[in-house]
């Protein structure tokens, strides 16, 4: 690994520790006392129907797109092997994971998608 690629490897550690805790922060606010609105509206936040990039799910589904546009500009046949698991994952979870929990916050809070 040359030096370049090993600096932008502990960039990349150090964001995703930073993720990471910023992740324990929003369970901390989870486990505790917490009533049906405020838990749908944080559930929101993981995916917002009206404009998914903004949510917590589109800005995974787009890390997940540029690796895989990176992929695509370094596989060696150019087939897809790497490229395209990475593009399927990034589907699944605005798609999949993003679609489940937009029917458990209307299950939680129906009215709360019309709040400001």
């Amino acid at each position: 690994m040359t030096p370049a690629a090993r600096t932008r490897l502990n960039r990349v550690r150090a964001s995703a520790g930073i993720v990471k805790l910023a992740l324990q922060q929003i369970e901390d606010e989870l486990a505790g006392d917490i009533d049906v609105q405020e838990l749908a509206g944080i559930v929101r936040e993981l995916h917002r129907e009206a404009d998914p990039q903004e949510g917590l799910f589109g800005a995974l589904a787009q890390l997940l797109t540029v690796a895989a546009q990176a992929a695509e500009r370094i596989e060696p046949d150019r087939d897809g092997d790497a490229s395209g698991p990475l593009h399927e994952a990034a589907a699944l979870i605005t798609d999949n994971a993003g679609l489940r929990v937009y029917y458990a916050t209307r299950a939680l809070d129906p009215e709360g998608e019309r709040a400001p």
